[in-house]
This record gives structure tokens, sequence and C-alpha cells, in this order.
């Protein structure tokens, strides 16, 4: 008996070859999927990228609006603040537009005879006389009489001197007197003697 030889040489290269194709379609396959990956991949962060972008791009386009809209508001409070500003300087006014008339008309009734003014300055609340009078007694009498003013208060004689006016021999006085704030109720009263 004669031993049966099988020559299995080419049905191992067959099975070669075919594990070899399958391997190249799989090596394919693989590199086709990733390439796909890749690219899906790379639209997903192009897409979310843009998205961002258009985020950003209005968050931009909003805060410009809202700066506009602050300045705007900025603008708005200083024309507010100087309208108050200007109301408060209209209602000062307002109340106290009688105060010059009764100044004048208390200051004429309170200087006694013999003793004339020739300079009245007033710094907020302080008024500065200057003038002559025909003797140091009328000055006194002046004091005297702007004490008892509903006013006037506090007169302050700060200088007296000898002097000629007219070739007559006068005393020429320099003083300071404080302005009172009257209510609006006794604008009525304070301006009698």
């Amino acid at each position: 008996m004669s031993a049966i030889r099988i020559n299995l040489l080419p049905h191992r290269q067959i099975k070669r070859a075919q594990q070899q194709r399958l391997f190249v379609a799989m090596l394919a396959a693989s590199a086709i999927f990733g390439a796909v990956a890749v690219g899906v991949g790379h639209m997903i962060i192009a897409t979310a990228k843009a998205n961002q972008d258009g985020r950003n791009n209005l968050l931009r386009q909003e805060t410009a609006v809202l700066d506009k809209q602050i300045e705007e508001i900025k603008t708005l409070k200083q024309k507010t603040q100087a309208l108050l500003a200007r109301k408060n300087v209209v209602e000062s006014l307002q109340t106290n537009r009688a105060e010059t008339v009764h100044l004048f008309d208390e200051l004429a009734r309170r200087i006694p005879e013999g003793l004339y003014l020739k300079s009245l300055k007033q710094s907020g609340d302080q008024l500065a006389l200057q003038g002559y009078a025909q003797s140091s007694a009328r000055v006194s009498s002046l004091m005297r009489n702007l004490e008892e003013s509903p006013w006037l208060e506090t007169p302050n004689l700060v200088e007296v001197r000898a002097a000629e006016q007219e070739k007559m021999r006068v005393s020429e006085f320099n003083l300071t007197v404080q302005q009172t704030k009257q209510d609006g109720g006794n604008v009525g009263e304070a301006g009698k003697p």
C-alpha cells in the first residue's frame, strides 16, 4: 500500500492570500473610517467654533449698545443735575427776591440825619458800609439803629477817622453788619420801623 500524499501547500498559499486581502480590506476600511471620523470631527469643531464666534459677535454688538446707553444715561444724569442746580437757583432767587428791597428800605430808615453812605458792598450775608458822618456820635447812632433792625445784626465798627469833605470836617467810617434771613411770614412786618 502506498501512502497517499496530499499537497497542502497551494491551499496554505490560497488561505494566506485571502488573509492578506482581508487585512488590506480592513486596513482600507479603517483608513476610510478614520478619514470620515476626522472629517466629521473637523466639521463638528468648525460648526462649534462658528457658533461661538457668532455668539461673541452678538455679545460685542450688545456690549456696544449697552455702552452707548450708559453714555446716554451719564449725559442725562449730568443734564438732570444741571437742571436741578438751575431750579435751585431759581427757587433761591424767588424766595430772596424781596430781600434786596427790604435791605435798602431798612438801611434808608436806619441811617440818621447828618450821615450818608459812599459805598455798600455785600459778600454773602455780610455788608460792608463806608460813608461820612458829621460826627462820631452819628456813627454810634447808626450802629444802635442797625442793632435794632430785624433785617440786620451785629454791626462791627472797623474804622473811624477824621476827614475833610467839601471843606467840612467829617468822620469817615467803615463798618460791617450781618444780614439776617427772614421767613416768608415776617416779610410784611420786617419793613416796619
